[in-house]
């Protein structure tokens, strides 16, 4: 991670997003660390450690996923799953390892959630998968929340059978316990090894099979490594122990074939002439302050240039093209700043106009037929409403930009730096719209509006309610009821509370953004697009 500059107002924010990860990173603790090591085994982000290329870069999906969750069932840190991006063999690979600190690995129904997203990359991308099971099984007390519906439990096997179709490479190390269903997810991989004496793998284990048919058998004799090499066949290596077994990993993955690209253009890479540091200078730690996103943006591309696209026009937005870490990208980003127009001095705010939209829209066309992954930078509060914007039609070109943004056939990535409130959100590819990945910096903030105007509305409703039941509520009490609702709201409203459940896939330092962005279009090149960029009814 990248030296914070000194004299930067983000100082704090980076700080704290840096000890809440470290937190998260002792997963349940170090008695459950040191009980792991007595058996011979290591943790789930010491197994990341030992497979992943030294001196490569890596990414993390889901550290935050679960924080502040669960509470009343003592927590689960990053979900009990460690999931990464990066390089084993030279391969990027997509990683997906149970952290049997927390709950013996058990799932919690945001485990599942964090799971399938993993899967998601995988198959959007084409990146090879490797699981690292050691997982107790379904979490029961949760069972009702994981395992029946579509999104739950089961589409885990799903998504294997799916993948195995398509061609993606699927490998899976048993390295402690793999029960009941979950059993499932090595066997449907393309190949399975276990670890000899913490690795075992059964539909049943001895207490439930005695239970069951009245047999006694012993965990190793059940599912241990020698039952499934030699007798029954279901997996395919013994491995001596955990190294072992990740350095078969490499050496399988060392040896795949190279896949057809996508052919995104890429040259070579240069840093941006603009310090990098500056960008945490840039960016005020108050969202309702003003910045310029150019300043932004030139921090982040190379060589600080960008070729800007109706520059005098729709101002609200910046569209433009560039390169971040050699490959091409078309930018689209809110602009906060006051600027100068023909009508005078406006205060755009995040603000979309209809004349913006219009621009986005074409923009994004343009995009996709030059096979350009998109950028977006959002810091956004929304469509200008009122009378004049409705009788010019706000609501029809946000509608484009929202359709264009739906039916893009090229990579999306979203940086959600500042606001992300209502149908902004939509318009600027937040997480319903499908991006390849989609991070958050620390000021981030996502919500249905912000949190004054939310606040007052919810306040409205409130007090009418309690004046209909006869209550009677002094000045004193609305500013209290205003203060309570205005915390609740603006907790839910932070980058932590949405990291938490999946709205992000992660929480970054912003001076990680452009290894984020380069990852991110290398892993999508894996996957060549195959359809044909259609804007539907709403054309431009």
């Amino acid at each position: 991670m990248k030296k914070v500059s000194e004299k930067s107002p983000n100082n704090l924010l980076i700080s704290i997003l840096n000890e809440k990860i470290e937190a998260i990173k002792i997963g349940g603790g170090k008695k459950a660390i040191d009980k792991q090591h007595e058996k011979g085994k290591l943790t789930a982000r010491e197994r990341l450690d030992y497979l992943f290329d030294k001196n490569k870069p890596r990414f993390e999906i889901g550290a935050f996923a679960g924080y502040d969750m669960y509470k009343q069932y003592g927590g689960c840190p990053a979900a009990g799953v460690v999931i990464e991006i990066g390089y084993i063999s030279n391969r990027q690979c997509i990683v997906v390892a149970n952290d049997a600190t927390v709950k013996a690995g058990a799932w919690f129904p945001i485990t599942g959630k964090k799971n399938l997203r993993a899967q998601e990359i995988a198959m959007e991308n084409r990146l090879p998968i490797i699981y690292l099971v050691d997982s107790a099984g379904v979490f029961l007390p949760l069972q009702d929340e994981i395992f029946p519906d579509k999104e739950h439990f089961g589409r885990i096997f799903r998504n294997n059978a799916q993948m195995s179709s398509m061609g993606i490479n699927q490998i899976a190390a048993i390295m402690g316990s793999c029960v009941a269903g979950g059993a499932y997810l090595p066997i449907m991989s393309d190949e399975a090894m276990i670890v000899d004496k913490t690795g075992s793998i059964f539909l049943a284990g001895p207490y439930l099979v005695r239970a069951a048919i009245g047999e006694d058998a012993d965990q190793e004799t059940l599912g241990g490594a020698t039952t499934h090499c030699e007798i029954s066949g279901v997996t395919d290596y013994k491995c001596k122990n955990d190294k072992d077994c990740l350095d078969r990993i490499k050496s399988i993955v060392e040896k795949i074939g190279e896949s057809d690209k996508a052919g995104f253009n890429r040259i070579q890479p240069a840093k941006p002439t603009v310090d990098e540091n500056e960008i945490l200078n840039i960016m005020p730690d108050d969202n309702s302050r003003a910045y310029n996103m150019y300043e932004i943006i030139k921090c982040l591309v190379d060589e600080s240039k960008y070729d800007e696209y109706k520059s005098d026009y729709g101002k609200s937005i910046i569209t433009c093209y560039a390169r971040i870490d050699g490959w091409s990208v078309g930018i689209v980003a809110n602009q906060r700043k006051v600027v100068k127009s023909k009508k005078g001095e406006m205060q755009f705010g995040g603000v979309i106009y209809s004349d913006s939209a219009s621009k986005a829209t074409r923009f994004i066309m343009n995009c996709n037929q030059k096979k350009i992954p998109l950028l977006f930078l959002q810091d956004v509060t929304g469509f200008m409403v009122g009378t004049r914007s409705e009788h010019g039609g706000i609501i029809k070109d946000g509608a484009k930009m929202v359709n264009a943004v739906a039916n893009s056939v090229v990579p999306k990535i979203t940086i959600v730096i500042g606001n992300s409130y209502g149908a902004g959100n939509y318009a600027m590819c937040g997480k319903a719209y499908d991006p390849r990945i989609i991070v958050g910096w620390p000021t981030a903030k996502i919500a249905v509006m912000g949190g004054d105007q939310a606040a007052k509305t919810l306040l409205q409703i409130q007090v009418a309610s309690l004046k209909s039941k006869g209550e009677i509520i002094t000045p004193e009490n609305e500013k209290k009821l205003l203060d309570e609702i205005t915390a609740k709201y603006e907790k839910q409203t932070t980058s932590y509370y949405a990291a938490a459940r999946l709205w992000m896939d992660a929480i970054i330092n912003p001076l990680d953004t452009r290894k984020i962005v380069s990852m991110t279009i290398e892993a999508a090149n894996h996957a060549p697009i195959t359809k044909q960029f259609n804007a539907g009814v709403l054309q431009t």
